[in-house]
């Protein structure tokens, strides 16, 4: 931001900037609508972040973010548990709900493996996937991570210690384009994936 700006509004906009997909002209704009609101809007967008920030966990089953011990999906005796999709982000759960054709659980990675960038398989929510399916019940686990170098690496690698296991492992079908992310993913895109998913 240009010097003629006072600095507590330089540095709000610095710290939208660090946030994902957002640009210094997104984070100037951001920054100069928080000082249009009023104290008590603003005061209320600050306890949001900070409520959020203290209470919001991972769930000790699937490792989804929540706000209790077991994430609503988790908790919902109505889902075939006995089904997990395997997801690198909380985000790709959302994504999977709005198609409303998946009835299983899911199980959070937290990222993905990359040696590059140093995440290695010990970084990830691999151990707690394994202690889930070794306690019995699981048929199934989908691997459902981007179609990319580092989603096929992981995706391989969990399906190798899943292997001796007696489990059967698939591999969403390739509707999802390559090098996309399932973000932003359309609900038929997403559906014919989980329809054709492949073993692996």
């Amino acid at each position: 931001m240009a010097d003629s700006n006072a600095l507590p509004l330089v540095l709000l906009a610095e710290q939208f900037a660090k946030l994902p997909g957002i640009g210094m002209k997104s984070a100037q704009r951001l920054a100069y609508h928080v000082m249009s609101m009023t104290d008590s809007e603003a005061q209320a967008f600050a306890d949001a972040i900070i409520h959020a920030h203290k209470t919001v966990h991972t769930c000790k089953m699937c490792q989804n973010l929540t706000d209790k011990e077991l994430c609503p999906i988790c908790a919902n005796e109505s889902r075939e548990h006995s089904l997990i999709c395997v997801v690198e982000t909380p985000k790709d759960i959302t994504a999977f709900e709005r198609t409303k054709e998946y009835n299983g659980v899911y199980h959070v990675l937290h990222g993905l493996i990359s040696p590059i960038d140093g995440i290695t398989p010990d970084k990830l929510k691999i151990k707690e996937l394994l202690a889930r399916i070794q306690q019995g019940g699981i048929n199934e686990v989908i691997m459902a991570t981007n179609p990319t170098v580092e989603g096929e690496a992981t995706a391989m690698y969990i399906s190798k210690l899943l292997k001796p296991l007696d489990i059967k492992v698939t591999r969403l079908a390739f509707g999802l384009p390559i090098g996309g992310s399932l973000e932003y993913a359309d609900e038929i895109t997403l559906f014919k994936a989980l329809e054709n998913r492949n073993e692996i």
